[in-house]
């Protein structure tokens, strides 16, 4: 995947690649291997890739995306039935046309009264059960992901990725715009894991397998209100909500494996309800971090995403979606106003909330920021780099980047963080469910004043704003035991992913490790590892004894309850680990 070229939708690669011979669908992988070694230039809208001396694709993206197979032309003289065209939509990064944003400034998701038109509610027109096309996009959607679970990501070509985008481009038409940023979503990790992608992450990857199979999975018998949430909405509605006083927070960059990044700024009112403004575009590194210094697309305010997290916001005629999200239509009025500091009023009734009842919060699936006052302690070597370690009302926490991209200072700031040891600081951190307590820290008070404040995906840190004499402590070794035996089911689940079910099938139930689950009081680990591993080996022979077609749903399917299990455990685990109230009736994170 190349983050040079403009975002693809779906259905632009799947009508593509579909119109590829048997014979133009084995190379395809190869040509587009080859194209993502070409150069690319960009001349405003129109993108082009230097085949050859004498051939070029243009890609032509007016509205920052591709969304016609009409703006890929390629010079070749097999054109437009060539490879050309399929291999650079198969490289460039995957347009999510359900992406949960307010595309224009005009404040087009809503309607006049700020309610989306598509979510008006209607209880006597909307069935209480799936429609038949439903049912069928449903499936369609499982079978895609399931075959891409099937070969993995080793085995995952584009053939098989444009599968999944069309099966998504089918769920979108379908009304399940869930289903569909979902299918997009695996699409755009399995680019990311195949080009070796330095932000690709294994476990992200799991969790959107696992993601898009529950919700196909899910959805055909789902009925009511889970119905309505398994569907999804393709734009968050804008609401009416009056006036507003509010006071900036902190801004983040928004760096996506789909094509998209921009800055988000929190802010909160007076009763300490958060509100975001976003700008999120096509773009990359260099959109995120030219992003924060744009104006807020909010009524007539200069005000830029850095200026507003510092300062404060007077706004009428405000409208908001249910996640918090300010829209900008033409009937908002905002203007300047002051600001204030994390340790005052109002701002310091978010540090007030115990952390344990926070991460009751964010474990539930409401927002997953944490506001915390902790104590660095110094450094510890983990596989994915060094992460700080702090102290939060007794609890050993640990603090990662929230962005590894070299562009984005959020990795400089926390190795110079780490020589602030034994500072107390307020911060700003994201929760990350685990059996340990950790967090991805997004912003902190500034190391040696205490009025000023750090974002750390935008602001960089410099020696000088170190207490003095600091000195990073040497890191240590992160401890190797498990909290308990459940990453013999896990280590399994995500060995799946990259090599699909032969590594399973050859890798065999290690002796000992069902009985080791039981033992400790996981049967129901041991029970879900010994049906993975029966699923995977399940290959039944014909008359002659060739190996017939391998049974996918039922692999996905066992694949699937062994994920859900393992990411229900872990939030209990981190409940536990932070000391607060699992919740039991919440659905898992991941489907």
């Amino acid at each position: 995947m190349s983050p040079d070229l403009p975002p693809v939708v779906p259905s632009v690669t799947a009508e593509l690649v579909g119109a590829l011979s048997a014979r133009l669908r084995k190379r395809l992988d190869a040509g587009v291997t080859k194209l993502l070694a070409r150069p690319v230039t960009r001349d405003g809208d129109t993108v082009r890739i230097s085949v050859d001396d004498e051939t070029d694709v243009v890609l032509h993206a007016p509205s920052g995306a591709v969304t016609g197979a009409d703006a890929i032309r390629c010079g070749c003289l097999l054109a437009p039935a060539c490879l050309h065209r399929a291999a650079a939509a198969s490289a460039a990064p995957v347009a999510d046309g359900t992406a949960d944003r307010d595309p224009d400034p005009d404040g087009a998701t809503g309607t006049r009264d700020g309610t989306a038109q598509a979510d008006r509610p209607n209880a006597e027109s909307e069935p209480e059960t799936a429609t038949p096309a439903q049912h069928a996009a449903a499936r369609a959607v499982f079978d895609a992901a399931a075959a891409v679970l099937e070969a993995g990501t080793d085995g995952s070509g584009a053939v098989l990725q444009a599968e999944l985008l069309h099966a998504a481009h089918t769920a979108r038409l379908a009304g399940l715009p869930r289903a569909c940023a979902a299918a997009v979503s695996v699409v755009s990790a399995v680019r990311a894991a195949r080009t070796a992608d330095p932000a690709y992450r294994l476990t992200g990857l799991a969790d959107a397998l696992a993601g898009v199979l529950g919700v196909a999975h899910r959805l055909p018998h789902a009925t009511g209100r889970e119905l309505t949430d398994l569907r999804g909405t393709a734009r968050q509605p804008y609401r009416p909500d009056g006036s507003l006083r509010l006071y900036g927070i902190f801004s983040e960059p928004v760096l996506t494996a789909t094509g998209y990044a921009g800055a988000v700024t929190w802010t909160a009112d007076a009763d300490g309800r958060l509100y975001t403004v976003s700008d999120v575009a096509p773009g990359g590194p260099a959109r995120a971090t030219g992003a924060a210094d744009r104006a807020v697309r909010i009524g007539d305010t200069a005000l830029t995403h850095r200026e507003l997290s510092r300062a404060g916001l007077a706004v009428s005629g405000a409208t908001v979606s249910p996640a918090g999200r300010l829209g900008a239509g033409a009937g908002v009025r905002a203007v300047r106003a002051s600001g204030a500091a994390w340790r005052d009023a109002p701002l310091d009734r978010l540090w007030a909330v115990p952390p344990a009842e926070q991460v009751t919060r964010a474990l539930s699936g409401a927002q997953d920021l944490l506001f915390l006052e902790v104590t660095l302690t110094g450094t510890v070597r983990e596989a994915t780099g060094d992460c700080l370690l702090a102290d939060c009302a007794g609890v050993p926490l640990r603090l990662t980047t929230a962005h590894d991209d070299p562009a984005l200072p959020c990795r400089d700031n926390l190795r110079l963080l780490a020589a602030a040891g034994g500072s107390r600081l307020r911060i700003v951190a994201r929760l990350v469910p685990g059996p340990h307590p950790r967090a991805l820290l997004l912003a902190t008070e500034h190391p040696t004043d205490p009025a000023a404040r750090v974002d750390l995906g935008l602001d960089r840190l410099q020696h000088a704003d170190l207490p003095p004499g600091a000195l990073a402590p040497p890191a240590t070794d992160a401890a190797t035991g498990d909290e308990a035996p459940l990453h013999l089911l896990r280590r399994r689940v995500h060995q799946a992913v990259p090599g699909g079910r032969r590594v399973l099938t050859l890798a065999g139930n290690a002796p000992g490790d069902s009985a080791r689950l039981r033992r400790l009081g996981l049967a129901t680990a041991a029970d879900l590892l010994d049906d993975l591993h029966a699923a995977a080996a399940d290959r039944a022979r014909d008359t002659f004894g060739r190996l017939l077609p391998a049974d996918t749903g039922r692999f996905a399917r066992s694949w699937l309850a062994a994920a859900v299990y393992t990411d229900l455990v872990e939030q209990a685990l981190c409940a536990h680990a932070w000391g607060a109230a699992a919740d039991e009736e919440a659905p898992p994170a991941r489907t």
